[in-house]
């Protein structure tokens, strides 16, 4: 008992750092890290934001993104400062000294007095125009079957990125009655849909009026008329 007692009392009042990589991996249309060369350059003076995590587990947070300032570098070790104040990690507060990696790093703010590292080429293409899709695609259960693009819907008040005109709906064959009947929509970032199945991702410049059904025999989508399986 002693000794779980010791051990509990070691973990109590740390933090982990997460690695975001298997994040990126399993959202990379929405989760973006920075490139190879940007992470080789990074140096003392830069702002650089982590993901930081509670031991034991935030009352209210999973996790909590903040910046650090690099101020040592050994290699792919790195140390800084935490530059922002934890809303809920009490073990951490601004000025803290914090050792990790570069393959944690998440975001760079680079110092105003070096030059900055140039892009990764070729520049990645972002994801973030809305669309409307089934929600069982979204939470991986069915893969996309029919996809149309229409004019998209206005901006309204608060939007902060455009609609794309695509909407997305599921394989038919794998819905209960009761979500034939009454679909579960969500109104969401391009990406979301392209982490769940990227298997149309060759069609998303098709204009205004596209339409396209797969065809399970070959898993190909196939042009069609808007709105053919309703």
């Amino acid at each position: 008992m002693a000794g779980f007692r010791d051990r509990l009392r070691g973990w109590f009042g740390k933090y982990r750092i997460e690695d975001p990589r298997p994040i990126a991996a399993g959202a990379p249309y929405t989760f973006y890290l920075p490139s190879e060369n940007e992470l080789l350059s990074v140096a003392p003076g830069d702002l650089v934001k982590i993901i930081f995590e509670s031991i034991p587990p935030s009352a209210e947070w999973g996790a909590e993104r903040m910046w650090v300032i690099v101020t040592g570098v050994d290699g792919d070790e790195l140390t800084g400062t935490l530059d922002n104040e934890p809303a809920d990690i009490p073990q951490l507060k601004p000025g803290d000294v914090v050792q990790f990696q570069r393959g944690h790093i998440i975001d760079i703010d680079w110092a105003d007095d070096r030059a900055v590292p140039p892009p990764a080429a070729p520049a990645r293409r972002e994801y973030w125009d809305r669309c409307f899709v089934d929600d069982q695609i979204l939470d991986g259960r069915l893969k996309v079957e029919y996809l149309y693009r229409e004019e998209p819907d206005p901006l309204e008040e608060g939007d902060t990125y455009p609609d794309s005109g695509w909407r997305f709906r599921c394989d038919a064959r794998g819905l209960t009655d009761a979500e034939y009947d009454n679909p579960s929509f969500s109104y969401i970032a391009l990406g979301k849909v392209l982490n769940g199945d990227d298997s149309w991702l060759h069609l998303i410049d098709a204009p205004v009026g596209s339409a396209f059904l797969r065809d399970w025999s070959t898993g190909e989508f196939v042009p069609t008329q808007p709105n053919a399986p309703e």
